[in-house]
């Protein structure tokens, strides 16, 4: 998976874990993730906890779910969750921190993999899309199930500068509103505080967007 298309730093940031450059193979993501026993910190995404708390809970796919703080608090508020990343590093960790019958650890690569089915909720937190590659976007909102909700949390642009990142190059929530077209009703489409800071301190707002598949 390309760099761009799998950037969770920051997501459960480790204040004292610092990426030097970004990983972009498996190989890599593995390497980073074994030079410190836990990456992560263990809190759930706030964005997460405000937009999806209240939802009917259903089938969920928690994209780029790393360490898998999202993916348990999915699955304690009921949601059948595939937690799906390219690190195997990544996911044995998750895997022997909540093995439950409710969540499945799945490696996986968009770039090459299909999603097997659709699903209530696909969420993709910190996993940012380059502005050439509609075809990922395409994919992901792809798996949302008629009726079903696609969560998208992103570093807002300071943040993003911070983990020495251009923001010019990706798509942002307004692209994807104008990419996906008719089909899609926007519920959430701001840049707000996360209430608490990561990656050093220069993660303190993200850019959310929370869309529902018509149908």
């Amino acid at each position: 998976m390309s760099e761009h298309q799998h950037s969770h730093d920051g997501h459960h940031g480790n204040d004292d874990q610092q990426a030097p450059v970004h990983p972009v193979t498996a190989d890599e993501w593995d390497d980073l993730y074994r030079t410190s026993d836990r990456l992560w910190t263990t809190n759930v995404n706030p964005a997460v906890i405000a937009e999806i708390t209240g939802l009917a809970p259903g089938s969920a796919f928690d994209l780029g779910s790393g360490e898998g703080a999202d993916v348990r608090w999915l699955a304690d508020q009921g949601w059948t969750v595939v937690g799906a990343d390219i690190s195997r590093v990544a996911l044995e960790r998750a895997k022997a921190a909540d093995s439950r019958e409710t969540i499945t650890w799945m490696s996986f690569d968009v770039t090459v993999d299909d999603f097997d089915r659709q699903y209530d909720l696909v969420t993709a937190s910190y996993f940012h899309i380059a502005s050439d590659d509609e075809a990922t976007l395409h994919k992901l909102a792809g798996a949302v199930a008629p009726g079903g909700t696609l969560l998208v949390v992103m570093h807002d642009p300071e943040g993003m500068r911070a983990h020495g990142r251009s923001p010019e190059g990706f798509l942002w929530p307004d692209d994807m509103v104008r990419i996906l077209g008719d089909g899609w009703t926007v519920v959430t489409n701001e840049n707000r505080a996360r209430g608490i800071p990561a990656g050093g301190g220069h993660h303190v707002n993200d850019v959310v967007l929370r869309m529902v598949r018509e149908g």
